[in-house]
């Protein structure tokens, strides 16, 4: 990996919670939803703009570990991180089922990058997997703050808790491995691309870790998560269907666009990147679906290839991104394949051909 490209630049900090979810639920008239969602607001701004460097690389290792080296803290309802040591690597079972939800999530996480793509942990060189639980009172969100995971308990009754979607905790840590790589600048299409990337493998580490076909997965990020408050809902995106992950009273329509006809131009949410991530979102669940069998094999190695390779500029653009995709289709299975087929009538799908 390329160093000096996670050295130069500060990591996204960036909730599983869209802003324009909070931004929405802020505004309810139910006073009780709309002082949790200003509360995780603040708490999103205050980390946004904390000032913080990228993690230094570990010196390489002769021969980085095959098993992950995790650490579970407990925050203890407190904004302090990383808060009480509470579960290491190997030891028992905790009775605080967060913090085994958060310890077996950083495991499949782990599995799946060393696995099917011979990644050591997020950063190739062995980083230690930590996570800090119960962050907070009724914070609604999950974030990867360029060192480490956090989780809120979410309220109850919009959000349940934030350890209980593996997918979830795929995306956030894969944020980390993006920050170790590209690092694609988190506004307009690269942060779009910055949150796909993490939706992408973030599904495929819940696939992975249920030994699931694409066509038996359900492209959801955050089954699960919303709460008995929420009566139409069942996820916060649809990587098969974006747009309809949900339609409420209390958090709004789901906004993601499917292809490049509905594209969001605005400038909130850093330029839409919670939006517009739907559209490769999209485009590599068509390819998944088209390939078969199992999504990690090929789509999956082929955006691996195309985050990693090298050639993946920080501010690249949708069409830069596709294009990169079909490179590596070809350079891994040759030109005109059924690989090399399914990335262009993929991307020629949501607008991008």
């Amino acid at each position: 990996m390329d160093a000096s490209r996670a050295h130069h630049r500060h990591p996204a900090i960036c909730g599983v919670v869209p802003p324009h979810v909070l931004d929405r639920i802020a505004r309810s008239e139910d006073p009780d939803r709309a002082a949790a969602a200003r509360h995780t607001l603040e708490l999103d701004a205050s980390h946004r703009d904390r000032r913080q460097l990228s993690p230094l690389l570990a010196a390489p290792r002769a021969t980085p570990p095959d098993t992950p080296q995790r650490t579970i803290y407990d925050a203890q309802h407190r904004t302090r991180l990383p808060g009480k040591k509470v579960r290491a690597e190997g030891a028992d079972a905790s009775k605080d089922a967060s913090v085994n939800r958060a310890y077996a999530g950083l495991g499949a996480t782990f599995d799946l990058y060393l696995k099917a793509f011979g990644l050591h942990s997020i950063d190739d060189a062995g980083l230690p997997l930590d996570a800090t639980v119960h962050y907070g009172r009724l914070y609604n969100n999950a974030f990867w703050d360029g060192s480490q995971m956090v989780f809120g308990d979410g309220d109850g009754d919009l959000f349940l808790d934030f350890t209980v979607s593996v997918d979830v905790i795929g995306h956030e840590l894969t944020h980390g491995v993006t920050q170790y790589t590209a690092n694609l600048e988190y506004r307009g299409q690269s942060g779009a691309l910055n949150e796909s990337m993490s939706d992408v493998f973030g599904s495929l580490i819940k696939q992975y870790s249920l030994d699931q076909a694409a066509a038996d997965a359900d492209w959801l990020i955050g089954a699960g998560l919303l709460g008995p408050g929420v009566d139409s809902g069942q996820a916060l995106r649809s990587m098969k269907a974006p747009g309809t992950a949900y339609e409420d009273d209390v958090l709004g329509k789901d906004p993601q666009p499917s292809t490049m006809d509905g594209y969001v131009r605005t400038s909130s949410d850093n330029g839409g990147v919670h939006i517009n991530s739907g559209i490769p979102n999209h485009a590599f669940y068509l390819v998944a679906s088209e390939l078969g069998g199992k999504a990690w094999e090929r789509a999956g190695q082929i955006w691996y290839d195309t985050l990693t390779g090298g050639e993946l500029a920080a501010d690249a653009q949708f069409t830069d991104f596709a294009r990169l995709t079909v490179a590596a289709a070809v350079a891994r299975y040759g030109e005109g394949g059924s690989e090399h087929q399914a990335l262009q009538k993929a991307w020629s799908a949501v607008g991008l051909g």
